[in-house]
């Protein structure tokens, strides 16, 4: 019985949304669950997928909080 967690920030993947759509989280469960199935034979019922989203405030990257870094990146020369 496999146990997968994503963890996401909570922010859209396009402009006007604020979070992960329920169409995206959907996808992201069948996704996985059908890898899980494909690779290890873990069959879709026995697979449980939990999608935690975490504000970006409380999301470290580098050191430094996410926007921070971002912010850093963006500023870098290419």
């Amino acid at each position: 019985m496999p146990i997968v967690t994503i963890q996401v920030t909570r922010e859209g993947s396009r402009p006007g949304n604020h979070s992960v759509t329920a169409d995206e989280k959907a996808q992201l469960i069948k996704g996985v669950s059908q890898l899980l199935l494909d690779v290890l034979n873990k069959p879709l019922e026995a697979t449980f997928v939990v999608i935690e989203e975490v504000d970006t405030e409380n999301w470290g990257w580098g050191g430094l909080p996410v926007e921070l870094y971002r912010k850093q990146l963006a500023r870098k020369p290419a």
